[in-house]
């Protein structure tokens, strides 16, 4: 091989060294792992634990949700809940504030083909409007909950609210149920609340006046001189008084009862 050949040999490996080294350290400079999230890993206001998929099944199962609903996970994590709402025919939405775990929801979203009904949003719980919300469910400290919990009972009344575990303290879940098949963690309780009515007050009724205090779900008073017991489902009333039995609707500031018979009791303001 002549000298000159040599060289010029030389000089192109060097050239392809020098490229590939290059390409190399951009790749490294610019490439990073793909995010996986860690169990425990911190959040803004508490750890990431996943909610086992045989509790998030049960959770919607008892909010009963169908294609009609608009469904909100608060605090989403890797998207599970909200991507298998969408997979129930339901529009839903994820609230994260965690960004890297707002992008991996997307691309789990993307995986299973429901970014049509799957969207999720980088954004604070407290900042957040939970108002167009049909169903919300959560996985959030029991503190977590207590400061959002005045904020949920603003909501729509019938508003379905799902927690997996942690409670609402003195505002008693409507159903509770433990999930043992396909749940081993300590994580297998889902919770469910409806969010009542407002109809503490005085109402107005051909049969006297209507005197309720109202404890969440929970309703006493009196229909007259006879004691009042009852709970609110929503919108709907039920309660005793005396040895009657009323089912009826609030509506605002009108309850319509419909059994016994047709009776209208009127808010006074």
């Amino acid at each position: 091989m002549s000298t000159r050949r040599a060289i010029s040999s030389l000089g192109m490996l060097v050239m392809t060294l020098m490229v590939s080294a290059s390409a190399f350290a951009q790749a490294t400079a610019t490439g990073q792992k793909p995010f996986e999230p860690q169990v425990g890993q911190a959040g803004k206001d508490v750890v990431w634990v996943p909610t086992p998929q045989a509790v998030v099944d049960k959770m919607l199962d008892m909010a009963n949700v169908t294609k009609n609903d608009f469904v909100m996970d608060l605090g989403s994590g890797d998207g599970r809940t909200v991507i298998t709402a969408a997979k129930r025919g339901a529009r839903a939405m994820g609230i994260e504030y965690n960004p890297d775990m707002v992008e991996l929801s997307k691309k789990n979203a993307e995986a299973a083909g429901m970014t049509e009904r799957a969207t999720f949003e980088k954004a604070d719980l407290f900042e957040t409007d939970f108002s167009k919300a049909d169903v919300i469910t959560m996985f959030l400290l029991p503190s977590i909950n207590m400061k959002l919990r005045p904020k949920l009972l603003d909501l729509q009344p019938g508003t379905r609210i799902a927690s997996n575990t942690f409670t609402m303290e003195d505002w008693q879940a409507d159903e509770t149920a433990t999930v043992s098949e396909g749940c081993s963690s300590s994580w297998c309780t889902a919770l469910f609340w409806i969010v009542p009515a407002k109809v503490d007050g005085t109402w107005s009724t051909p049969n006297g006046e209507l005197k309720l205090t109202q404890t969440f779900q929970i309703i006493s008073g009196t229909l007259g001189t006879q004691a009042v017991q009852g709970r609110l489902r929503g919108a709907e009333i039920s309660c005793t008084a005396g040895t009657t039995k009323y089912a009826g609707t609030v509506d605002g500031n009108t309850i319509k009862l419909t059994s016994p018979s047709a009776i209208t009791a009127t808010k006074k303001m």
